[in-house]
């Protein structure tokens, strides 16, 4: 007769039905039944949520992860443009500032591609995606307190479920009921993607591991957005993204970005670093653009209709956590996302690592068994790969700023902040350079990419164009930000 518990199907927790959570669900739902453990009520559609407030500041999705969606959910991205998205094309269809203060050509000779779009609609096409799969339940109204198990292994994880806004004691997404109160869930594997406020460095310490070694830099940036209805004759046509990014080397940095997105809205997003921060004042929003080192935000928005109030945030320090390098780990847990590694949001990476660090999963799995021994520390290394380009971009500009790090940036950190200067620079004004930049700023290839020759023949021999002057909008696309020939107009 056969074993039951040989032949039967594994099982895994995933905390946090964040983007990061449901992206490791997607992968491992090919491999366990999953169940998620989240202590929002996730909403229907494409609506804010409470577990997710950055979700109100502007959002890209790079092309790497454009590129690793359709690989881990084919569908995903051509769903979320049927609701309102863009594929938008780096650098042609965007206007945008580098942070030394270069205005990037608009050439269209790149392959690269960027998802535009509100957070809430991206995050509703993936939810709804997952959470249809069979293999995959959902426990809302649940929070998880600690994981149970040894120093050797983790088996499960527990949890305390309440009452919703609904007055159900967290009934699961298909249906299932849950008593409120506290329990624990085995499982062969538990995930925690519950972001930024992870405790699994205290859960690890607690099970008898030792402390997990951690690095932040903290450019003291904050940011302030602000909603809008798409001025003039923009709603509906394709808008370009404009982007003029802070200047490290200009403390306090300021920057900002007007992101057209679904339903004829855009969202503009400011930011200032220590000394030079913007405020939830919404009389002051406006003036807060126009300060920047270029005032085209300003002078595009000074005359638009505002869509509600101004939303800040503080929580932007680039933090990471090294489980990778842990000399000891128990089978049985994983930590994905920002729970790993969270980003100062500027650089528009954590989604696309989110997914990227997914498929490492799904493929680390088709080679080995998810209850095999050893494997959540191959899980563990293989998730934190698409980590270090994000990490090492992040920190080598937000690391300049005073006081961002405990000590000042290395010698090392110095040299290639300046070569990406130079980088970006001759970017600006070639279209192979300005490919391989895209290359590896999208995530698709390793920072060598830099050191190719499309990169360093044109740095080092020319010829170059001059520099832009100014932004590099269109007299029609001025015009149409402009008109007053729209719906609801005077």
């Amino acid at each position: 007769m056969a074993d039951p518990l040989a032949t039967r199907r594994p099982t895994a927790v995933v905390i946090g039905a964040s983007v990061s959570g449901l992206c490791a669900a997607a992968a491992l739902a090919e491999h366990a039944d999953v169940t998620f453990v989240e202590r929002d009520t996730l909403p229907e559609g494409p609506e804010p949520r409470r577990g997710v407030p950055q979700a109100r500041h502007a959002h890209l999705l790079w092309s790497g992860g454009v590129t690793a969606f359709g690989e881990l959910l084919p569908g995903v991205v051509d769903e979320a443009v049927a609701r309102g998205a863009r594929l938008v094309h780096i650098m042609g269809d965007m206007v945008s500032r580098a942070p030394n203060e270069i205005w990037f050509r608009r050439f269209t000779a790149t392959r690269h591609r960027n998802l535009v779009c509100s957070r809430d609609l991206l995050d509703a096409v993936i939810r709804e995606r997952v959470l249809a799969d069979e293999r995959v339940t959902l426990r809302r109204h649940t929070t998880a307190l600690e994981l149970v198990g040894d120093a050797t292994r983790v088996t499960g994880v527990r949890v305390r479920t309440r009452a919703g806004d609904d007055g159900h004691p967290g009934r699961g997404e298909k249906g299932h009921e849950q008593g409120a109160g506290e329990e624990t869930l085995t499982a062969d594997l538990v995930v925690d993607a519950s972001g930024r406020g992870s405790r699994a460095p205290a859960w690890l310490t607690s099970l008898g591991l030792p402390e997990v070694a951690e690095r932040e830099v903290d450019a003291g940036v904050a940011y302030a957005t602000r909603l809008y209805r798409a001025p003039g004759t923009t709603a509906g046509t394709s808008f370009p993204l404009v982007n003029v990014q802070a200047n490290p080397a200009k403390a306090p940095g300021r920057g900002g970005i007007v992101l057209p997105v679904e339903d004829g809205r855009w969202i503009v997003t400011l930011s200032g670093t220590r000394g030079g921060e913007p405020t939830g004042d919404s009389e002051a929003f406006a003036d807060f653009a126009l300060s920047l080192g270029d005032p085209v935000i300003g002078d595009l928005i000074k005359d638009a209709e505002p869509l509600g109030d101004v939303v800040t945030t503080r929580s932007t320090a680039n933090r990471r956590r090294y489980y990778e390098k842990s000399s000891r780990w128990p089978d049985g847990f994983v930590v994905v996302g920002d729970a790993i590694a969270g980003y100062n949001p500027v650089y528009g990476h954590g989604i696309t690592v989110a997914v990227q660090s997914a498929l490492a999963v799904r493929d680390t799995l088709r080679s080995t068994p998810l209850t095999a021994p050893g494997v959540a520390r191959r899980l563990q290394r293989a998730a934190t790969k698409p980590v270090a380009a994000a990490w090492d971009l992040a920190v080598g500009q937000d690391a300049l700023y005073p006081g961002a790090a405990g000590s000042p940036p290395t010698r090392l950190e110095r040299f290639l902040s300046r070569f990406v200067d130079r980088a970006v620079a001759t970017g600006a004004a070639n279209p192979r350079a300005l490919g391989a930049l895209l290359d590896v700023m999208s995530l698709e290839r390793p920072a060598t990419r830099l050191f190719s020759p499309d990169m360093l023949l044109p740095m080092l021999f020319g010829p170059r164009r001059p520099h832009l002057q100014g932004p590099p909008l269109t007299d029609e696309e001025r015009e149409s930000a402009t008109s007053r020939d729209r719906p609801g107009g005077p």
